[in-house]
């Protein structure tokens, strides 16, 4: 979703795990043996994003809300969607916008992060030091099962820009009505091993969106 705007994805060719091990600065692991290499990590991520604007998938996104209501469920840990206009947004991985405590009440209060950089003597009220609010490979996904609510009342699930390979999200598309209308947008789609009934637009998320939009209308 967020690759048009110029944001690094993570399992393309040439995505940010290509030039990082995952092991390193994307696990619990990672942060306990080197917080320091993490949030460096985090940093320039951060800095890439904040420099990024919305592309018009995200404005097209956020002008549904004209004729629908819309949530948006987002894997990426950027803000592009609230920056672009979208009102409710559902973060499965964290918002590298805000911090979290590394101690063990982690999930309780999130901070703003003001510019691009969270430094290590940096704290949380209870004396711990911040972490990137994202959800490292072997956390929990804690708005997992609020997400499956949402999309189990969708009247139309529109899936846009996932391999559909990272779990457990991935499996969120089977907690759709039975009677949901369901589109996939993706210029790979024909790679994916998808469940009937998804009508499918190969296309990247603009000119997919574009199409959509007016077929919804």
């Amino acid at each position: 979703m967020s690759a048009e705007s110029g944001i690094s994805t993570f399992r393309d060719s040439g995505g940010l795990w290509e030039q990082y091990k995952i092991e390193e600065v994307a696990t619990p692991e990672a942060w306990r043996k080197n917080p320091t290499l993490v949030q460096e990590f985090y940093n320039l991520r951060r800095k890439q994003i904040i420099a990024c604007e919305p592309n018009k998938g995200h404005l097209l996104i956020a002008q549904m809300e004209h004729h629908f209501p819309v949530t948006v469920i987002t894997q990426n840990i950027d803000d592009l969607h609230e920056r672009a206009g979208s009102k409710d947004v559902l973060h499965l991985h964290g918002n590298i916008r805000f911090s979290k405590s590394s101690g063990p009440n982690s999930g309780r209060n999130y901070f703003p992060i003001e510019g691009w950089e969270l430094t290590m003597e940096e704290r949380c009220p209870e004396g711990y030091v911040l972490r990137p609010h994202v959800v490292w490979f072997g956390e929990e996904v804690p708005m997992l099962s609020k997400a499956a609510e949402i999309i189990s009342k969708a009247d139309i699930l529109i899936v846009i820009g996932t391999s559909l390979n990272v779990y457990p999200a991935a499996g969120l598309i089977h907690f759709t009505k039975s009677d949901a209308i369901k589109y996939i947008i993706d210029p790979n789609v024909h790679e994916f091993s998808l469940p009937s009934g998804f009508n499918v637009i190969p296309a990247g998320a603009e000119e997919g969106l574009q199409r959509l939009l007016q077929e919804l209308q």
